[in-house]
C-alpha cells in the first residue's frame, strides 16, 4: 500500500494502469470505426485519400515545465498544443481532421496527474478548436530520459484537391487568417518577462496564445472552397514561411508595411514592458498557427482572411519576400540553427 504523501508518478504504475487513467479522458469525441484498445485504430477515408501530419514537442526544446518567469507549463498546455499544431497542418491543406494518435515518452518521475492533464488538454483542444470530426484514436506509451510528445493527425480533403504552397501566381492577393505575433510576444514574456503572477490579463492572454495556440480551423476549408491558389501554416514566422511559399511557387511575395505595422501596434504594450521590438514578433515569431494564402485577383476573401500583400513575378528569376517593394531578410524559427 502506498503511504508516501508525494504525488504518484508514472514509475509507480504499470502501462495498463496508466492507460486506464488516460483513455477515459479521451472519450466523448467523434468515434473512430475502431478506437483505442487494439493494435491499431481504424478510421474512415471519405474520398479514398488521407492527409497526414506529425509533430513532436520535447521538454526544454519546445517547452519548459517551469519557465524563467515562474509560469508552470501544465500537461493541459502540452496536450492542447500537440493537437493544435497538427490540426493546423491539416487545415493548411484545405482539409478537415478526422483522427489523432499520440506517442508519449515519459520519465519515470513524471507525475501521473501531469499525464492525466495532458489527456484532458488534448481532448479540450479538439473540442474547443472545433475539430468536430476528429477522433482521439489512441497512441503509444514509452519510458525515456526526457518528456516527449509526438502527435499524428489524419484528415480528409472532402472531395477537393489539396491546396499546396506551390500554387501562388503573379497577380494573386496574399492574405492571412489568424494572428501575427502574439505567440512570440507570449514566449518573450515567459523567457524574460516579469513574474507571471505580476502580469495583467492582457499579458497573460499573450502567454496563453504561446502555450495554447488557436489555429483558425474553419479558414482552411473555406479557402479551398473559395479557390485559393496556395495555402500554408504559419508556424515558423511570417517571413520564413512566406519565403517557403515564394520558393515553392517561384514568385516574389510583397507584404504591405501598413498592415504589418498595425499588427505590431497591437503588441506595443508587451514590447514596452520588455523593451522588445513588436514588429520582429510579427515578422519572425511563429507559433500562432494562422494561415498564409494566395487568392486569384477579384476573389472575395473568405471570412477570417485579411489581405496582407500581393504576389509578384520573381525578380530576375529569384523568388523572395519583400516589404513595400524592399527586400526583407528571412528570419524565423529553425530547430537546428545555432
Amino acid at each position: 500500500m502506498r503511504t508516501s504523501p508525494l504525488p504518484l508518478t508514472v514509475g509507480e504504475l504499470s502501462e495498463g494502469e496508466l492507460l486506464d487513467r488516460i483513455l477515459p479522458r479521451l472519450a466523448g469525441g467523434p468515434p473512430a470505426l475502431l478506437g483505442p484498445g487494439d493494435d491499431a485504430a481504424v478510421l474512415a477515408a471519405d474520398d479514398g485519400r488521407v492527409v497526414v501530419s506529425t509533430d513532436t514537442q520535447t521538454q526544454d526544446s519546445d517547452f519548459r515545465l517551469v519557465w524563467p518567469n515562474g509560469y508552470r507549463h501544465t500537461g493541459r498546455d502540452v496536450g492542447w498544443k500537440a493537437a493544435a499544431q497538427n490540426l493546423s497542418d491539416i487545415n493548411a491543406m484545405g482539409g478537415v481532421a478526422t483522427g489523432i494518435v499520440v506517442s508519449l515518452t515519459l520519465p519515470a518521475a513524471t507525475e501521473v496527474g501531469w499525464v492525466e492533464d495532458f489527456a484532458d488538454g488534448l481532448a479540450e483542444a479538439v473540442a474547443g478548436l472545433g475539430a468536430t470530426r476528429c477522433a482521439l484514436a489512441g497512441g503509444d506509451l514509452g519510458r525515456g530520459e526526457e518528456l516527449s510528445v509526438t502527435a499524428t493527425v489524419l484528415g480528409s480533403l472532402e472531395g477537393r484537391e489539396p491546396v499546396l504552397r506551390s500554387g501562388a501566381r503573379p497577380g494573386d492577393v496574399l492574405a492571412v487568417a489568424g494572428s501575427l505575433g502574439p505567440a512570440a510576444a507570449g514566449l518573450a514574456l515567459l523567457e524574460r518577462g516579469p513574474e507571471y503572477r505580476a502580469l495583467d490579463a492582457a499579458m497573460r492572454a499573450l502567454v496563453a496564445l504561446q502555450c495554447r495556440p488557436v489555429p483558425p480551423l474553419a479558414a482552411g476549408p473555406a479557402a479551398a472552397r473559395s479557390g485559393a491558389s496556395a495555402l500554408m501554416d504559419l508556424s515558423d514566422g511570417l517571413l520564413k514561411d512566406a519565403g517557403r511559399m515564394a520558393g515553392a511557387s517561384n514568385v516574389r511575395l510583397d507584404l504591405d508595411p501598413d498592415i504589418l505595422a498595425a499588427a505590431a501596434e497591437a503588441l506595443r504594450p508587451a514590447s514596452e514592458l520588455l523593451g522588445g521590438d513588436a514588429l520582429e514578433w510579427v515578422l519572425g515569431g511563429g507559433e500562432d498557427h494562422g494561415l498564409l494564402a494566395a487568392f486569384p485577383s477579384g476573389t472575395q476573401l473568405p471570412h477570417g482572411f485579411t489581405a496582407i500583400g500581393s504576389v509578384m513575378p520573381a525578380d530576375g528569376g529569384k523568388s523572395a519576400v519583400s516589404i513595400g517593394g524592399k527586400p526583407a531578410a528571412t528570419r524565423g524559427w529553425d530547430h537546428f540553427a545555432r
